[in-house]
This record gives C-alpha cells, sequence and structure tokens, in this order.
C-alpha cells in the first residue's frame, strides 16, 4: 500500500499487521507514491513510482524491490529525465518485459530497466494514467488522461526481443496463428454502416496474419544520403562539393528502396507479395488470407460501400504457411532474417468439411483466371475502339489512303463491337432499359459476388454459370486475338505506309532519303 506522504506499507497477514519502509535510494522524502505493482513471477518482487510534480520535480522515479519491500533499486534507467512515471505493467510470460507509462508517453524495456523504448505507433504524447495486460491476447491495455483508450495488439514479438537482435540489421518475429472467415459488411460501409457520424467507431485489428519486423536503420535513398551529408557537414562548418550531374540524374532515376514480405504455402510455393515500411524501429503488416487480385484496381473511394467483386482475390484454406522478409537496394534483392511458419485455421470447422474447402478453392481460382482474362478482354476491345478513333483522324489528314483503307477501319470496328457486346452485354439496349441476354462479364461477376464472402463449397447455380461463360469466352479470344494481331497490326502498318500521321500504338518508321 502507498500513502501520499511517501511511505509503502506491507503486510503479509491479510491486513491484520503493516511494515513500514520509509526510505527509497534516490527519491526524496515525503514524495507520493503514484503506483505500486506485484509481481506474477516472485512473491518477493514490488515495483513503486513515485510523483513529485507538486515539487516542480518531473524526474522519474521508478523502483524495484526483489526481498519483498526490504530494499529497493532504481530501475529508471534511461527513461527522459522530464516525465513522471505514473502507472506500471508487467508481462505476464517474461518478467524482464516491463511497460510504464509516463506524462509523456509509454515505454517499455526487454531488460528488467536497464534500457527503455517509447511506444509510439499513433500513441499521442500523452499521460498514460494505466496499463494493464489482457492475458489470452497478449494485448497491452492502456488508458490515457481525458478518457484515452488504447490497446496495442499482441505484445508476444516483444517477448522473444534480445538486445543482441536489435543490434543485428533487421529482424522478422515469430507470427501468431491466423483465423479464417468471413468479415462483417454491414449495409452502408464496413466501418459505422447507416449509424452516422456521431456514432462512435475505433479501428480493429487487421484482418489475417500480422508479420511484425525490426530494421535497425532506416533504407535511404541517394538523395536521402546526400541531404543527411550536407546537414552534417553544415553542423561542422564543412562545405560538401555540389552533387555532378550525373550523380543527380542517378537520384531522380534511382529506383527506390523496398522492404517487402512473401507469403509462401506448404508446398514452398510463393503466393502473395505485402509491402512493408523502409522506416527504421518496429513495424506491422498484414496479409489478408488471400491470393493475388485477379485485376489491378483503385483503393475503395471514401464512402464506398464494398470492394470491387474483382479486387481482392480468393480466400486461401487452412494449412501451414510461411513468411520471408526481403530488401530491394539499388536493384539488388537480399532476405532479411529467417523465415517465420504459421498456421491458418478456419473458423467453424465442423460446418464446412475439408474437401468442400478444397473444392471451393480451387472453384475460386478458377473463375478469378477467367475474370482477369475476361476483365483484360474487355479492356483490350475497348482500346481498340481508341486506336481506331485516331485512325480516323489520320485518314482524314491522308486523303490518298482514306478511300482505300477507310473500310478496313471500318471492318474492324463493326468486329469489335460484336466482341464488346458478347463481353459487357449490349449497351445501348441497356441505357433503354430493355432487357439483354446475360453477358460473359456478368456472369463471372456474378460468381464473384457470391463467392467471395463464402467459405462453403460452390453452389450449382455458380458452377453452370462457370461453365457457360468459360464456353463463350473460349470461342470470343480467338476472334480478338486475330482482330489485334493480325488485322489491326496490318491496317496501322497500311497507314505507316501512306505516311498518315503518327497514331498510338504503333512505332513510328523512318529513313534519311
Amino acid at each position: 500500500m502507498g500513502t501520499d506522504d511517501g511511505l509503502i506499507q506491507i503486510t503479509g497477514d491479510g491486513g491484520q499487521s503493516w511494515t513500514k519502509y520509509e526510505k527509497f535510494p534516490g527519491v526524496p522524502e515525503m514524495t507520493y507514491v503514484s503506483r505500486l505493482a506485484a509481481s506474477q513471477h516472485d512473491a518477493n518482487v514490488v515495483y513503486a513510482a513515485f510523483d513529485r510534480h507538486k515539487n516542480e520535480d518531473f524526474k522519474p522515479y521508478l523502483l524495484r524491490s526483489g526481498d519483498a519491500g526490504k530494499t529497493w533499486t532504481s530501475i529508471a534507467g534511461n527513461l527522459p529525465e522530464n516525465g513522471t512515471v505514473l502507472s506500471i505493467a508487467e508481462d505476464t510470460v517474461n518478467p524482464t518485459l516491463l511497460f510504464v507509462g509516463t506524462e509523456f508517453g509509454a515505454f517499455f524495456t526487454i531488460d528488467g530497466g536497464a534500457h527503455w523504448v517509447q511506444l509510439k505507433g499513433g500513441l499521442p504524447t500523452i499521460a498514460v494514467r494505466d496499463m494493464v495486460m489482457q492475458t489470452r491476447e497478449s494485448d497491452l491495455v492502456i488508458a490515457t488522461f481525458g478518457r484515452g483508450f488504447y490497446v496495442l495488439d499482441d505484445i508476444s514479438a516483444l517477448r522473444k526481443t534480445k538486445a543482441e537482435s536489435l543490434e543485428q540489421g533487421a529482424a522478422l518475429f515469430p507470427v501468431r496463428d491466423s483465423l479464417l472467415y468471413i468479415e462483417r459488411h454491414p449495409l452502408g460501409g464496413p466501418k459505422k454502416g447507416y449509424q452516422g457520424d456521431a456514432f462512435y467507431t475505433a479501428e480493429n485489428p487487421p484482418y489475417g496474419a500480422v508479420f511484425t519486423a525490426y530494421l535497425k536503420e532506416k533504407l535511404k535513398t541517394k538523395k536521402e544520403k546526400r541531404q543527411e551529408a550536407e546537414k552534417e557537414a553544415a553542423k561542422k562548418n564543412q562545405t560538401l562539393a555540389y552533387p555532378t550531374n550525373d550523380e543527380l540524374r542517378a537520384e531522380a532515376e534511382e529506383t527506390k528502396p523496398e522492404v517487402y514480405f512473401v507469403v509462401y504455402d506448404e508446398s514452398g510455393a510463393a503466393i502473395r507479395r505485402v509491402d512493408g515500411s523502409t522506416d527504421a524501429g518496429f513495424q506491422r503488416v498484414a496479409w489478408d488470407l488471400r491470393y493475388p487480385a485477379p485485376s489491378l484496381h483503385e483503393h475503395m473511394e471514401e464512402g464506398e460501400d464494398f470492394p470491387a467483386a474483382g479486387s481482392k482475390g480468393p480466400l486461401v484454406i487452412s494449412g501451414n504457411y510461411s513468411v520471408r522478409m526481403f530488401q530491394k537496394v539499388d536493384g539488388a534483392i537480399a532476405e532479411l532474417g529467417g523465415a517465420q511458419n504459421f498456421k491458418v485455421a478456419l473458423d467453424g470447422t465442423g460446418a464446412v468439411s475439408a474437401a468442400d474447402r478444397a473444392a471451393q478453392e480451387e472453384f475460386q481460382r478458377k473463375v478469378a483466371r477467367l475474370y482477369r482474362a475476361v476483365s483484360g478482354g474487355v479492356h483490350t476491345g475497348e482500346e481498340v475502339e481508341t486506336r481506331l478513333k485516331e485512325i480516323r483522324k489520320a485518314l482524314r489528314e491522308t486523303p490518298a489512303a482514306e478511300k482505300q483503307l477507310a473500310a478496313a477501319a471500318d471492318s474492324i470496328e463493326q468486329r469489335d463491337r460484336e466482341i464488346l457486346r458478347m463481353l459487357r452485354g449490349d449497351t445501348e439496349l441497356q441505357k433503354r432499359n430493355e432487357p439483354v441476354p446475360s453477358s460473359i462479364n456478368e456472369r463471372v461477376n456474378t460468381i464473384l459476388e457470391g463467392e467471395r464472402f463464402s467459405l462453403a463449397k460452390p453452389t450449382q447455380t455458380h458452377v453452370d454459370d462457370y461453365n457457360v461463360a468459360a464456353g463463350e469466352f473460349g470461342e470470343l479470344l480467338g476472334k480478338l486475338h486475330g482482330l489485334v494481331e493480325v488485322d489491326l497490326v496490318k491496317l496501322e502498318k497500311d497507314i505507316e505506309a501512306a505516311g498518315a500521321p503518327w497514331t498510338p500504338g504503333r512505332v513510328p518508321e523512318w529513313k534519311d532519303k
């Protein structure tokens, strides 16, 4: 028990008798005891924090006793001089991993208090009044002045951190097993739905497998290195030579350094890349337990309810996976640290058999491959339309060739429209709300919409839709190849030979006669 006058009293008989301890090394007498915390690992270990801000003393006073309070040792270490200690938390697994809340933020130590590191990651510089460990999930929960509430998810990586590992260039920490399930998607958006701005929400932990890594130093670009050298030279009143033109060009054309993670399945095949940060310190990234998306999409717009059907790849099946961390600097790729293995477990395994999940994954990957091809076909057909518009402009500027080549352009345009009508539907009749047959693209998107939030075996309707779409697209794709690779190429060669103005999609020819 701590008192306002700086006394700590300890009882061993349930409060019938108390022993007072009045002197603590480095702590002035009559100092307010801000926090006491008994160790969960050793009955003789107790921590005490003191607060002297009312005496215009803002130093961090933090002590540890290993003999039930008879003697005390300061473990304030390198905590900032201006920051009263207000709260303490001891890890439930590693007794040398401690957390403290101060007037100006939170700190942790992996060596019992010899060295402290500030916890940031979005936590503001504010008084941290209370800290507690959530044992089951290994989360650190803290409360701040002004009713703030923060959660540091899964501190298990800090338990395994050693001082020597932080001296290495990089480290990838063990990955916690991940749960495979379908995320909730309420109407109106994934966060508040239609509850309105007054309805409070906070971010959930990221879905999927979370990777924790450490970089000792930031991976800097050539420009950043030069600017840093210039700043150091200025501090020493030195002048560096102005960079040469070649050096400035090299800076502008340099590919920026990258840090990324690659996920491998049980067979060792690489299935997904996840980008990381090149900044120094700890970082976390999450893999959403999906294969790559079948097509490239921009990020969701603000207020958009759901991502596009093809913007996410199919979910993986439960099983064993691994992850490796890499860096790419000046085009050279190097692995950072070793591989970390983890498991992906299916939620509600009793409802879905392993055979059904395997069938669903195989079907979703088939649909994703078809979607990728169909989406590319639609964009190719639309690109042909754009190129033909420019070709017609060029032919109008070449009267001698217009009469001969305009018919070929008309033929290509007509066949391209027929291909697009099969791929994306009859857009002209759709504008007039007339009923039209289902297009190939509509069938594939219908399957994706129904399957992307499912962990069950594919329905027969989806299987039938796939078979129809795949059969129709197989015939159409050959026509598209012939149209683009033969007919359009020949037309562009002919207009080039006729001396028509350049048009997008072809390389000009020239000879110095």
